[in-house]
């Protein structure tokens, strides 16, 4: 794993969004826990902060690379975790980070949740992405992301290639200093086969885009009421209710249908 040299954001002028730290040990390892980390991985975490997520880290896994932006931070963290030699300290900006270009690697983190979306673009978008990622970010963010209660462009967009599921509610009392915002644990699998392969993908992405501006039926939809109502029944679908389709699913149902009609 190799640091770019890149101009870094003015993450000074943030710090004060970013820096919600757990302490309690018994909860980091509960929701360390929850994941599939063992000692056969290699696991990548954004933000060391004052290392105690880091600890429980490097004594679940194999190999740990945690990335620090914060000199004050990275010093402290690397003088209190020097006794672990399965961990590689690094102090950069994540966003200028060069993910791994091959093999298989997870990732865990406490997230500055100012900069979650170039994040998530960042692990989910590169050649080679993890196969597991769990992120501590804003509670509002990981609906959207995960398209609760309602499906959104960006989470109709993930849900191609990845699972995505809430696996732990957080109090404000759970971080230090106490975040205005309530947080969760959401995690991301790989799917082992995306519902739509590369060559599909951009298509897919502009049906959305196109249907979330004017609706997917209608004067500047892409189908009509009817092709919409066949091609779900077909399916074995729910019908589309008064605001359109509401299920992922269903919007790949559709997908696929206005292909077959216009291709």
């Amino acid at each position: 794993m190799q640091k770019r040299n890149s101009k870094k954001y003015n993450y000074k002028n943030h710090l004060s969004d970013s820096q919600n730290f757990l302490t309690s040990r018994t909860l980091i390892k509960k929701i360390v826990n929850r994941s599939t980390i063992c000692k056969s991985d290699i696991v990548l975490e954004i933000g060391t902060g004052k290392g105690h997520l880091t600890e429980i880290l490097c004594q679940k896994s194999g190999t740990v690379y945690s990335i620090e932006i914060d000199q004050r931070l990275f010093e402290s963290s690397r003088a209190k975790l020097n006794r672990f030699s399965n961990l590689t300290l690094i102090h950069g900006d994540f966003l200028h980070y060069s993910l791994p270009d091959k093999g298989s690697y997870k990732v865990f983190a406490n997230i500055p949740y100012f900069i979650t979306t170039p994040i998530i673009e960042k692990l989910t978008n590169t050649p080679n992405p993890p196969t597991d990622i769990w992120l501590i970010m804003e509670k509002g963010a990981a609906k959207r992301f995960a398209g609760l209660p309602r499906e959104t462009e960006k989470s109709l967009l993930l849900k191609v290639k990845w699972n995505m599921k809430i696996l732990h509610h957080f109090r404000k009392e759970d971080f230090h200093p106490m975040p205005s915002v309530d947080s969760v644990l959401l995690h991301f699998s790989q799917k082992e086969t995306p519902d739509l392969d590369n060559a599909c993908f951009p298509a897919f992405k502009k049906f959305v885009a196109h249907s979330m501006k004017y609706g997917i039926c209608g004067k500047q939809g892409l189908l009509t009421k009817r092709q919409v109502s066949v091609a779900l029944k077909q399916a074995g679908l729910p019908p589309a209710c008064e605001n359109g389709v509401t299920l992922y699913i269903q919007w790949l149902c559709l997908f696929r249908c206005y292909q077959s009609i216009f291709r």
